[in-house]
């Protein structure tokens, strides 16, 4: 079993949040924690899908980028974008520059308006939300990469017109809008009793 590291302010973490102040600050304050809204789930799942391949360190440092390249992550507005927009983003430094993703944002913003006919992808989401379980004891490095949950989530929003979020995407972007709590048993960030 891996402990939870104490940070230098005595807060016992998940190990992963003591290697930078960027993810102690991320931990502290976002992980985990439940996410609701459109614009706020767009992002997080736009950003989860960007990491793909990538440490989420060069996301987190890359966030404020992502935000002004992408209008805020108002889907309104990114799936108006035309090959001159990704062009645009291609030449942005302030953003990972990489074309199949940046055109899955744009696929993904459109399929996120199409959602508003059906609830919305707030409640779309968290329809695939798991049951809450007891904090998880182990490595952290022992803690799945996708579950039953996360693959159903992918397929439905495949099948939804969404790109670029298979089973592990998926389940990073569960874990980062609270869907599941995967911080370790003795984390000071509690869990959280508003799951939706």
């Amino acid at each position: 079993m891996t402990a939870p590291v104490v940070g230098p302010d005595g807060l016992a973490r998940c190990a992963w949040a003591s290697s930078t102040a960027d993810y102690l600050s991320y931990h502290d304050q976002e992980w985990g924690r439940p996410v609701h809204g459109e614009l706020a789930l767009y992002e997080r799942i736009t950003l989860e899908a960007f990491q793909s391949g990538l440490s989420w360190i060069t996301i987190l440092r890359k966030r404020e980028g992502f935000r002004a390249a992408f209008a805020g992550f108002d889907p309104q507005v990114v799936a108006g974008f035309g090959e001159d927009d990704v062009t645009r983003l291609m030449a942005d430094a302030s953003i990972v520059r990489n074309q199949a993703k940046i055109r899955a944002a744009v696929v993904n913003a459109a399929a996120v308006l199409a959602l508003r006919d059906d609830g919305g992808l707030d409640d779309f989401v968290w329809s695939f939300a798991p049951t809450p379980r007891p904090a998880r004891l182990g490595a952290e490095d022992t803690f799945p990469a996708t579950t039953a949950e996360s693959k159903a989530l992918a397929k439905a929003l495949k099948a939804k017109g969404f790109a670029f979020v298979g089973p592990t995407t998926a389940y990073a972007a569960m874990q980062a809008c609270g869907l599941v709590d995967d911080h370790v048993a003795g984390c000071h960030v509690p869990p959280s009793a508003a799951r939706a």
